[in-house]
Order: structure tokens, then C-alpha cells, then sequence
């Protein structure tokens, strides 16, 4: 009997964690998303999930890009397309994706979209001229866990510090990122947290009045209590089914369109 070959999938999954953060900042994606019979890939970026900080200085943001492309080009021997989705900075690179694998990008979910940040000295803040002359005297930034409800602080979401060199790659895939917008045409469900204290919440509006999406096809949910760690927060559980939905929903919207 002949053996059969192989189909691929119609839709898979790529999730991307944020700047500095381990892969279980967005692990509680993981068993839900394999539940729904698609394959998944969680790439952990480089110089991310080390036992020291310093694994992050002289890495670049091209680094963690194409750490996401191979991942998206592996996804892609088992699904036709790909929903990719990002936190933070890992929405940053799903733009980047969704530009560099046009036709191949199904849709994207950005959480806390770290196109606009609470820092002064980031993109488009009041203190970024001076960002290069600070960098020149600080060498390393202490990181504080960013947490809503305290009680998840066990989970482990980022470096307890950062290179400075590896922030100012971060800020430059901000600049790189935001004249993308105008070229990604796929839909988009936005997630982001109302009060949180790393990513302004214009960030979210930002990109969706940027972005060339269709308005009926570009939607933003907002969470009230949560702060940056969205998926280790006090509701994780509300953006875990909001995104599984949406998936599930891009998934019966494919079947149909076959059918």
C-alpha cells in the first residue's frame, strides 16, 4: 500500500516572547493552541533564556528576527499559512514577518505592542536625544518584575537586568518597525493592558490606525488590571481564551473557505 503524503495543515502557529523575557512568559499559549489539532512553534530568541544577562550584550535585533524567520520558515513544512503571534517586542517582529513573508501570513495577535514605551529615553519619548550619551555612562538597567497581582511574581518573565547595548537594538527595531505599518494588509487582533507601566496604551492605538489592514478586520481588546506580563497576570486566563478564539476563529474561517 502506498504510503500518503503528508498534508500540510491549513493554518500554524508562531508565538514570539518579548524583549528580555523566558519562554514561559508566553507559555500558557502553548497546550491551548495544540489543543485546537494545529502545529505550534515558540522560538526562543538569542541571548534570551540564559543563565546570565550578559548572554543579551552585542546581540542585535536582526538576530531576533531572523531567529523568528527560521522558526516561521520550519512552521511552514507543516501549514500553509501562519498566525503569528507577538508580546511586545515580540509584536514588533511579527510586523516584521507579516512584511518579510508576505502571502504567507494568515493574521496577527499583538499583545502589548511595544511600538511606544513608558521610558523617556525610547523612540518618540521626550528623552531619546539623550539615550546614546546615557548609554555611554550605563552599561546595565536593573528590571523590575511588572506584575498586577503580586501573588504571580513566581513566574519568571524576564532578566533581572539588561546590556544596555541590547535596549538600544530593542529601540531600534521600534524605529524600524513603525514605516511597516503602512504595507500589512492581514488582520489583526490587538491585545493590549489599559494601565500597565512599560507600554503606553497609545501603542495599541497607534497601530491600529496605522496599519493598512481593512477596519473590518482589525478589532483591539483592551484588559483593565493587568500590567506588561500579560500571560503570567491577574488575567491571563481572559487573554489566553480571547486569543484561543480568535485563532479557532481564523481556523473555521480557512475550513469554510476550502469547503
Amino acid at each position: 500500500m502506498a504510503e500518503q503524503p503528508n498534508v500540510p495543515s491549513p493554518l500554524g502557529v508562531l508565538v514570539i516572547h518579548g524583549f528580555t523575557a523566558t519562554l514561559e512568559s508566553v507559555s500558557a499559549l502553548y497546550m491551548p493552541l495544540k489543543e485546537l489539532g494545529i502545529p505550534v512553534r515558540m522560538p526562543r530568541l538569542a541571548g534570551h533564556g540564559a543563565s546570565s544577562p550578559e548572554a543579551l550584550r552585542g546581540v542585535t535585533w536582526e538576530e531576533w528576527v531572523s531567529d523568528a524567520g527560521l522558526a516561521f520558515q520550519d512552521l511552514r513544512n507543516e501549514a500553509e499559512r501562519v498566525i503569528v503571534i507577538g508580546h511586545s517586542m515580540g509584536a514588533l517582529i511579527a510586523l516584521n514577518l507579516a512584511v518579510l513573508y508576505e502571502g504567507q501570513v494568515d493574521s496577527l495577535v499583538l499583545v502589548a505592542p511595544a511600538l511606544k514605551l513608558a521610558s523617556l529615553l525610547a523612540p518618540g519619548r521626550p528623552l531619546h536625544f539623550a539615550a546614546y550619551l546615557v548609554s555611554r555612562v550605563i552599561k546595565k538597567w536593573e528590571l523590575k518584575p511588572e506584575f498586577a497581582d503580586k501573588r504571580n511574581e513566581g513566574c519568571t518573565p524576564h532578566y533581572a537586568w539588561v546590556p544596555t547595548d541590547a535596549i538600544f537594538s530593542f529601540f531600534e527595531l521600534i524605529k524600524k518597525s513603525i514605516p511597516l505599518l503602512g504595507y500589512i494588509k492581514v488582520p489583526v487582533f490587538i491585545l493590549h493592558n489599559r494601565k500597565e507601566s512599560t507600554v503606553l496604551p497609545e501603542s495599541a492605538i497607534l497601530l491600529s490606525d496605522s496599519i493598512a489592514t481593512d477596519p473590518s478586520e482589525k478589532s483591539i481588546m483592551w484588559l483593565e488590571r493587568s500590567e506588561h506580563q500579560t500571560f503570567c497576570d491577574c488575567e491571563k486566563e481572559k487573554a489566553v481564551n480571547a486569543i484561543i478564539d480568535y485563532v479557532f476563529a481564523r481556523i473555521a474561517r480557512k475550513s469554510s473557505a476550502v469547503c
